[in-house]
């Protein structure tokens, strides 16, 4: 096992274990949420699609409450105290839930499908944003443009298993039964996140010398619950990573509604649904895998996080001229699956190695702002967007005509962040060799 992800994953000896419990935590997660996603796209749908889009508006204003107490956790408590309790609240969420389906059957309808809708939408965020920001704490620049590839790769056997077992298991146990396995993974994620702080010495971009970096390990973060507020709005590089997830979160959002109606115009049955959902993610986390396992890693090192953050949206330009021109289910299908694949496998890693040049604060805080408020903001206007475009009869060539030139400058910016992610590496190393502070990103 050691050789083969020495030489075909491009990982060193001394990063196998590490990585293998990294793999494994995301393994975790993505299968607790990959157990519900097909119900929540279903229950979503019960009031239509239109009611999605105000759903999508519930989430961004639940998700702008919820940092304060994120960021009040992460300024009192230590780093595994506060994954575990975020990952831990969420568990108990899900057992109530289940209890609700259980004991109280009768109170469950569409108002209940919504909330349901809106608390998986921010938990969903949350879990992956505290996953990648412990990776982006434990791992440097250069191991993640080698290793992060790899580590996603757990995250997608997860989330095919995660399918396999929400079509497999649905109907001999029932929905709650998903909910309590699902909650069972999420609790063996958050033992894997303590194994990961065990194994992975984190690395500091401010200090050197073991004794410090050890004291930084034992040491609460602190500063104030707003801060991530305040530095991804007034750093140029946060704010460039904020406006990349946002064009990333709006386009998302096209590919998501236009998804929607196809499938609505199949039928009306719930179950029908959730089964065409549920392969539709199959297929793309099958796709997913393979370029992960093939690519992924060798992909960014080689390319250089410029181009790995450029390819995607170039490619999202072309899927949706191609949807413009043949317009059916079967392509969307496979633009839907190309995007979804490339964007986890090549550009979600590219994407988290921009963090791994901030301070640790701004790791926590302001990656948990843009990792969920900014996220579901884009996720607002690109559905508010789409809706309107849809009133006004003009159909997927409209759509396209916003789409593409969204996506060109989605591409410039992302290369614009990779360069300049090189720029405050390069500083640090500097300042580091001379024992000197760095200076902030974009400061």
């Amino acid at each position: 096992m050691k050789s083969l992800l020495q030489r075909f994953f491009n990982v060193k000896s001394e990063e196998v274990r590490p990585i293998l419990l990294a793999a494994l935590y995301f393994f975790c997660i993505l299968t607790a949420l990959q157990i519900l996603r097909p119900a929540r796209e279903a229950l979503g749908m019960q009031r239509g699609i239109e009611a999605i889009r105000w759903l999508f508006m519930g989430t961004l204003v639940v998700t702008l409450l919820v940092n304060p107490a994120f960021g009040w956790l992460v300024s009192r408590f230590k780093r595994i105290a506060f994954i575990a309790a975020t990952n831990l609240f969420f568990t108990f969420s899900l057992l109530v839930f289940y209890a609700m389906l259980v004991f109280s059957p009768q109170a469950i309808g569409e108002t209940t499908g919504q909330v349901f809708y809106v608390w998986f939408s921010v938990f969903n965020l949350f879990v992956t944003m505290l996953f990648w920001a412990l990776m982006a704490d434990r791992f440097t620049l250069e191991q993640s443009k080698r290793i992060f590839g790899v580590i996603a790769a757990g995250g997608t056997v997860g989330a095919i298993f995660g399918s396999w077992l929400a079509v497999m298991l649905a109907k001999p146990l029932g929905a709650p039964a998903l909910l309590i396995i699902s909650a069972g993974f999420l609790v063996l994620a958050v033992l894997c996140a303590w194994g990961v702080t065990r194994l992975q010495p984190e690395h500091s971009t401010q200090a050197t010398g073991a004794d410090i970096v050890a004291a930084e390990t034992r040491s609460v973060i602190g500063g104030s619950p707003w801060e991530g507020f305040r530095t991804a709005l007034s750093s140029p590089f946060l704010l460039g990573i904020s406006v990349y997830v946002l064009i990333l979160a709006i386009l998302v959002t096209f590919i998501y509604f236009t998804r929607l109606q196809m499938v609505a115009a199949l039928g009306d049955d719930v179950d029908m649904r959730t089964g065409v959902f549920a392969q539709i993610d199959l297929a793309t986390q099958t796709a997913t895998l393979l370029l992960q396992i093939v690519v992924a890693g060798h992909v960014i090192k080689r390319l250089g996080v410029p181009l790995s953050l450029a390819l995607v949206p170039i490619i999202v330009a072309l899927g949706f001229i191609g949807l413009a021109i043949v317009g059916s289910l079967l392509v969307l299908v496979f633009f839907d699956a190309t995007f979804r694949a490339t964007q986890r496998a090549i550009m979600r890693p590219a994407r988290e190695t921009l963090f791994t040049v901030i301070p640790r604060e701004d790791k926590y805080k302001a990656k948990a702002f843009i990792d969920t408020f900014v996220y579901r903001g884009g996720d607002v206007v690109g559905a508010q967007t789409e809706g309107w475009l849809g009133k006004l009869g003009m159909g997927l060539a409209a759509l396209t005509s916003v789409a593409v030139p969204l996506a060109l400058i989605w591409a410039a910016l992302g290369f614009w962040l990779g360069r300049k992610q090189a720029q405050i590496a390069s500083q640090q190393g500097q300042g580091l060799r001379a024992g000197s502070q760095p200076t902030a990103p974009g400061g």
